[in-house]
């Protein structure tokens, strides 16, 4: 490979730097999660409770069984982190709400996960743009994988 001209990564080359990438991230987010006294599972499901979510919704973004989900929103309703509520069309379904206190705990998690901060800022401005561009377009294509297999 010279200087000039760099070699065209293979999908496997592209798929083993994104697996690399992500397994570290996840390791500095499960932390600085772990800092706060929150799982990886219990940070990752406060992480999505941008919107309240229906409990089902949980257990398809956390691939897993959706008892398991109950579980672990019984310890962040413990907390206060989390509420249940139900949903305003089906009142059998329950949603899971993030409390003022949920949505702080989470935002310091980001915030300190020094790992993933410190790498990031290794890139220049420029950089940022072009890597949150390219993200941006993977992501969908990322996502409707997860929904096809979600719905096997």
């Amino acid at each position: 490979m010279s200087a000039t001209a760099p070699e065209t990564p293979s999908k496997l080359q592209l798929l083993e730097l994104l697996a690399a990438i992500g397994t570290a991230q996840w390791r500095d987010f499960a932390a600085a999660a772990a800092h706060h006294g929150l799982t990886s599972t219990q940070a990752k499901v406060l992480a999505q409770l941008d919107t309240p979510l229906p409990m089902r919704a949980l257990a398809t973004l956390l691939v897993c069984d959706a008892s398991n989900v109950t579980g672990i929103v019984d310890r962040l309703e413990a907390r206060e982190l989390v509420r249940r509520e139900p949903d305003l069309h089906d009142r059998r379904v329950k949603n899971v709400v993030a409390t003022d206190s949920g949505r702080e705990i989470i935002r310091r998690v980001r915030e300190e996960m020094q790992a993933t901060h410190g790498a990031l800022d290794t890139l220049t401005t420029a950089e940022s743009a072009t890597l949150y561009t390219l993200l941006g377009r993977l992501r969908p294509g990322m996502e409707e994988g997860d929904r096809r297999l979600s719905s096997r």
